[in-house]
C-alpha cells in the first residue's frame, strides 16, 4: 500500500509550478536578448577599427539586460507557486 501511494504522489508532482516556469522563460528571454545585443558588429578588415564596439547598447544596455535576466531567474527559483494571494 505504501509503495503504491508513493508512486501515485510522485507521478503528478513537479518541483516548480506554472508561475515558476513562466518567470524562468521570461528571465531566459532577457538573458538571450542581452547576449544578442552584445554580440556582432565587427569589421571584416582587421586593419580597420570599428567604433561601434563602444556603443551604449553594448556597454550599458546589454549587460543590464543580462543581469536583470539573472535576477528574474533567482526570483523564479525562489517563488513559491503554492502561495495564494490574499
Amino acid at each position: 500500500m505504501g509503495e503504491q501511494k508513493r508512486k501515485q504522489s510522485a507521478k503528478g508532482d513537479f518541483i516548480f509550478g506554472k508561475k515558476n516556469y513562466k518567470w524562468l522563460f521570461i528571465g531566459l528571454a532577457f538573458i538571450a536578448v542581452g547576449f544578442i545585443i552584445m554580440a556582432g558588429g565587427g569589421s571584416d578588415d582587421p586593419n580597420v577599427f570599428d567604433e561601434s564596439i563602444f556603443h551604449w547598447r553594448r556597454i550599458r544596455l546589454a549587460p543590464t539586460l543580462v543581469l536583470i535576466g539573472f535576477g528574474i531567474q533567482v526570483y523564479a527559483i525562489l517563488l513559491n507557486p503554492d502561495k495564494k494571494k490574499d
